[in-house]
C-alpha cells in the first residue's frame, strides 16, 4: 500500500510539512552571509584613491609610469588596481584590494585576479571577459583598471 493514502489525510500533512520544512533550510543554508564589517571595509580604502599615482619617471605624455585605478565598491568588498606602463602599453597590472573577508572570497579571488591579470596584459585594455564565478570581482577590476587607464591618458 501506498505510505500517503487519501484516508489518512494527516500523514499526508505532516510529511509534505516536514518536506517543505527541509526545503527552505537546505535553501537559506546556500545563502552567502556576509559580515557587517565588509560595510566598514569599504570606506577605508576609498581615500587612497584620490592618490591616483602619478609616479611616472616621463609623465602621462608619453603614457610612462604606474597609475593607481580607482577604489570600486563591489557587492563582497572594494577592489582597486595599479596599472605599470611603457611607452603607452600596460606592462604590469597589480590587484592592490579585492574582497578576502572569508575563504570562499580567498579561493574565488585566488583563482580570478590572476586571470584577470593574464587578460588585461593581452588585452591591453579594459575591455577583458568576466571570469566566472567572479562576476563582482570582474567589474571592480575592469572598472578600476578604466580609471587607471583614464588617469595616464590625461
Amino acid at each position: 500500500m501506498h505510505t500517503l493514502r487519501k484516508n489518512r489525510p494527516l500523514r499526508r500533512i505532516v510529511l509534505a510539512g516536514a518536506a517543505t520544512v527541509s526545503g527552505m533550510v537546505l535553501l537559506l543554508s546556500l545563502k552567502p552571509h556576509t559580515t557587517p564589517a565588509v560595510a566598514g571595509v569599504a570606506t577605508v580604502p576609498a581615500p587612497s584613491s584620490s592618490s591616483s599615482g602619478t609616479s611616472g619617471s616621463s609623465g602621462s605624455a608619453t603614457g610612462t609610469g604606474t597609475r593607481t585605478g580607482a577604489s570600486v565598491q563591489t557587492r563582497y568588498g572594494p577592489v582597486q588596481v595599479r596599472v605599470t606602463l611603457k611607452n603607452g602599453r600596460v606592462t604590469d597590472v597589480t590587484a592592490l584590494t579585492y574582497p578576502q573577508e572569508n575563504p570562499r572570497d580567498q579561493q574565488i579571488n585566488a583563482y580570478a585576479i590572476p586571470q584577470l591579470t593574464r587578460e588585461a596584459l593581452s588585452a591591453q585594455s579594459a575591455d577583458i571577459d568576466t571570469v566566472s564565478g567572479a562576476t563582482y570581482t570582474s567589474e571592480g577590476y575592469r572598472q578600476s583598471l578604466q580609471s587607471a587607464l583614464d588617469s595616464a591618458s590625461r
